[in-house]
């Protein structure tokens, strides 16, 4: 050009860097200097948005030195240039400069309001975004549609109603909710707050509409899980607006889908990906893998995510996370391996929170250590979410002192830190420490939720627990209002019943004005803990009457309650019932039914219910095994364990107590130590106090006191109530008083109004003769008020339950019961019975000894089920205490004169006699 004016300069630097022309613009704006020509706000404004184009620190300071220039300008009053670099240093993260810059603009529009609120938010100050709004309303600043659409976006981040709702009225006012683009924020924002028919009156009221709005509308209805509307909606889409779908559609479509129920929708979406080709967007592949994944089609998964022409981040992120949610956390791992083995992309902080997911159990321990080491070598460590993923890891592991030491590190904690720290502790009930972490939280500042309640509420497991710890957590609840939440309230009602206090645990579920399924679920689980299989059953009742819905976790424990009754009609009415309301499939309530007929001695029914192996959950496996032990058949409960594993079932911790059970049961030391050793080094199962407990037991039955003694000093876990009872127990048998005196002492200082310690350790001094020293502790049971718990048994026959105790007369066939007794005497001395007065406990003649132990209970009812079950048919009893030497002869010799089976349940085990043996093979 042979002329050219300032307008011609300014024209050709704003054309270059629109086109992209970065190098000939600043090139243009050197010659322009060159030549005198004055700067304007417009050109600097054009070469600003060219830096946004750059590498962060290149364009930042290309931006700093335009920023320079124009002040040596005299252009900061340029409402062009200041917008561009509020733009500019927002894309860069510079807020401080963005509010520096944007105070010291003389003048201020809408535009330059807008371009400080889009720096905010998008580098997180959401809060002092929306303060800034409302100050630009406070100085008469009119928005326009660009700014409402910023501002309703900041709401829905924010997830502030009351603020969103505020900034919809101001769009009604101004007349711009017409607009398309303000409408289709509005719409989103509604959706992100559970405000979906305002969402709908809005959308059903647009005159004009493009594919945002559409898309607004299935992302709500997909957010809600709505699955049939978003199809219409989809379907409207297509055939009312003639919108084609695009990316955005898709994957709501397609995330909606990601259930077992909607899957075969989510096929036909994957269809139609292909035919509008769409489906090589990595996008939508993305998230047809996490459909896919969720729906448990892990084989799609994993071939759609193989066959991909290009993966990003998120698509390694997806399968690692999708292998860790379908438990194969080998091949999550392995496939975060492939990942930094290749150059496709770089492991951010996701990929290697969802690979600590993968190491979320002791056996995992290794590999989760070095996913820390990856972790700290990529200087990720202060990422909150890492930070939670390594306290989730260390606490599932039992690690303590290695979460603990990750939540010292940590630079910033929230709630969910927090609750993953209690929520180690109270696995392990260590309300103590629980309660130390909910204490310094407090002092923090961080607000506790319902997870944080319900985990303290979990960690107290006695009353002890209960008094420090439960019921000032109770009266915190109270005071703070959180007692309104359904959740806490009936997680109270679980925490009084585990320690102890079932009037309180009663008193809280009567409080409940609205009772919901959950509510009554707790309080059955109660009455089932506390051994109040009636009351459970009679609340079962009022949950029907009352019109609740049964759910699988209501049947669950009422068979479970059943089975403590070992009340086999009820429990087979409620299978019957779980048939009808099609539960019947249910894991837990296969489970639980398992469960009730074999505690109800009819394990051939238990045996008919099994589930396929290939198909079987662990749970059934372990009742299986457990109802083997109960038997005493420890070959077939091996068998079991070893074919559960041969199936590639993992064992758990319950897998190992009844595997463990069934070797005490046998007496087969070497094995249950050599299972015991094998948990943590083949399995990934850390020891804990049940399993301690059988094998102290299973030393103790052996009389080798000297090595259980050695077991409990060097056990993982600190001693309770039931090492020292078992053990207690077993010096009976030997009468050693040494054990049994140390044992007693060890019950008492846990709890000196232990019923069972006294009896116990009367039981001893009886079997050693020490008859003073059992008076005085009878006295002393007196003088503190303890009464022992009295032995009773009982059989059912169609609707009636016969019940005995020591000595009964109150029966009203008693006199038939009494000759029958006679007639069974005289019938087994003919066989060569010898009363066996070893489990006499009273210091009395022979002949008293010998009358005292034929009134046995289980005697009494046996007697009875000889009179009254048909022939041919099983005589079950059941008693609350262990049998006895005496009772358990008496047992074996009927079945073999008699020629009848019976099965008799105590509290620890079955004894199926058959033809003068018992299943127990006569050690119990």
């Amino acid at each position: 050009m042979p002329h050219r004016t300032s307008s011609s300069w300014y024209t050709a630097i704003s054309g270059c860097a629109r086109c992209g022309l970065d190098s000939a613009a600043f090139a243009l704006l050197r010659g322009m200097r060159e030549n005198n020509v004055p700067l304007s706000g417009f050109a600097l404004a054009s070469l600003v948005t060219a830096c946004e184009r750059w590498g962060w620190e290149e364009g930042a300071a290309c931006g700093t030195a335009i920023h320079a220039l124009t002040h040596r300008a005299g252009l900061m009053g340029n409402v062009y240039i200041g917008t561009a670099l509020l733009h500019l240093y927002g894309s860069r993260g510079l807020v401080p400069d963005a509010q520096r810059l944007f105070w010291e603009m003389p003048e201020r529009n809408v535009v330059s309001w807008t371009a400080l609120m889009v720096a905010l938010s998008s580098n997180g100050y959401l809060d002092e975004a929306l303060a800034a709004y409302r100050r630009m309303r406070r100085e008469g600043i009119p928005c326009n549609a660009n700014a409402f659409a910023t501002v309703v976006s900041l709401c829905w981040s924010l997830k502030d109603e009351a603020a969103g709702l505020q900034v919809a009225a101001h769009v009604v006012v101004s007349g711009l909710h017409t607009h398309v683009s303000v409408a289709n924020s509005l719409i989103t924002m509604f959706g992100n707050l559970g405000r979906v028919q305002d969402a709908e009156r809005l959308f059903d009221g647009m005159e004009e509409r493009d594919r945002i709005s559409w898309n607004a509308m299935i992302s709500m209805y997909s957010h809600e899980g709505a699955c049939g509307q978003c199809f219409k909606v989809f379907s409207d889409m297509r055939r009312l607006g003639g919108v084609r779908p695009d990316v955005t559609t898709l994957c709501s479509l397609i995330s909606v889908c990601a259930s077992p129920e909607h899957v075969a929708l989510g096929s036909g979406v994957h269809s139609l990906c292909h035919r509008s080709g769409l489906h090589s967007s990595v996008l939508v592949s993305n998230a047809l893998v996490n459909m896919y994944s969720a729906a448990g089609k892990l084989d799609e998964a994993e071939s759609l995510f193989w066959n991909m022409s290009r993966r990003d981040v998120i698509s390694w992120n997806t399968m690692i996370s999708s292998y860790v949610q379908n438990d194969s956390c080998v091949e999550a791992l392995e496939t975060l391996g492939q990942l930094l083995r290749t150059d496709e992309v770089s492991p951010n902080h996701m990929t290697f929170s969802s690979a600590l997911g993968a190491c979320s159990s002791p056996e995992a321990l290794m590999d989760g250590r070095t996913v820390h080491a990856m972790v700290l070598q990529r200087n990720l460590q202060n990422n909150l979410l890492i930070g939670n993923s390594l306290l989730t890891m260390y606490s599932k592991c039992n690690l303590m002192e290695d979460a603990e030491r990750v939540f010292q590190s940590m630079p910033c904690c929230d709630v969910v830190s927090c609750n993953v720290l209690i929520g180690g502790y109270s696995t392990l009930e260590d309300a103590t420490n629980a309660m130390r972490v909910f204490s310094w939280m407090r002092s923090m500042g961080i607000k506790p939720n319902y997870i944080t309640m319900i985990n303290l509420q979990g960690s107290c497991k006695s009353s002890n627990d209960l008094r420090s710890y439960g019921m000032p957590l109770h009266a915190y609840i109270t005071q703070t209002g959180l007692s309104s939440d359904e959740y806490i309230t009936n997680s109270l009602i679980t925490m009084y019943a585990t320690c102890g206090d079932l009037e309180s645990s009663t008193d809280i579920f009567c409080r409940i004005n609205n009772k919901s399924a959950i509510s009554w679920n707790a309080i059955v689980a109660a009455n089932v803990r506390h051994g109040r299989g009636e009351e459970a059953l009679k609340l079962f009742m009022d949950l029907r009457h009352a019109g609740n819905k049964l759910d699988r976790f209501c049947v669950a424990e009422c068979l479970s309650s059943s089975a403590s009754l070992a009340s086999l009609e009820e429990g087979m009415q409620l299978h019957g019932l779980s048939v009808k309301c099609g539960l019947d499939s249910d894991c837990h309530v296969v489970n639980a039914a398992m469960d009730m007929y074999g505690k109800c001695g009819k394990m051939d029914d238990m045996l008919k219910m099994l589930p396929d192996p290939a198909s079987r959950p662990t749970q059934c496996w372990n009742t299986l095994i457990s109802g083997y032990a109960k038997y005493g058949y420890f070959k077939e409960a091996e068998d079991t364990f070893k074919h559960m594993v041969s199936m590639g079932k993992k064992p758990d911790y319950v897998t190992f107590v009844a595997l463990l059970s069934a070797c005490s049961h046998a007496g087969l030391v070497d094995k249950g130590i050599d299972y015991y050793n094998s948990m943590a080094s083949s399995f990934g199962v850390s020891p804990g106090i049940k399993h301690c407990v059988c094998i102290v037991d299973l030393l103790g039955r052996l009389g080798r006191f000297a090595a259980a003694e050695k077991f409990i000093e060097e056990m993982p876990v600190l001693p309770n109530d039931l090492i020292w009872r078992s053990l207690l127990s077993s010096s009976r048998t030997y009468k050693n008083l040494d054990i049994g005196r140390k044992a007693a002492k060890k019950l008492l200082e846990l709890d000196p109004f232990d019923d069972s310690a006294y009896v116990l350790l009367s039981n001893l001094y009886a079997t050693n003769a020490r008859w003073v020293d059992v008076d005085k502790l009878r006295s002393h049971m007196k003088t503190i008020k303890l009464n022992k718990r009295p032995a009773c048994s009982w059989l059912k026959l169609k609707n009636e339950v016969s019940t005995f105790g020591i000595g009964d007369r109150s029966h009203i066939h008693a006199e038939k019961i009494y000759a029958k007794l006679d007639e069974i005497l005289l019938k087994l001395r003919e066989v060569g019975y010898v009363v066996d007065t070893s489990s006499a406990l009273h210091d009395t003649d022979e002949e008293q000894k010998e009358q005292n132990l034929w009134n046995h209970s289980e005697k009494l009812a046996l007697a009875y089920g000889l009179i009254a079950v048909p022939e041919g048919s099983t005589i079950r009893i059941f008693k609350n205490l262990r049998v006895c030497a005496d009772c358990h002869l008496v047992f074996k010799l009927v079945s073999m004169v008699y020629h009848r089976e019976i099965v008799l349940r105590d509290p620890y085990r079955f004894h199926q006699f058959k033809g003068g043996s018992c299943s127990c093979s006569d050690f119990w």
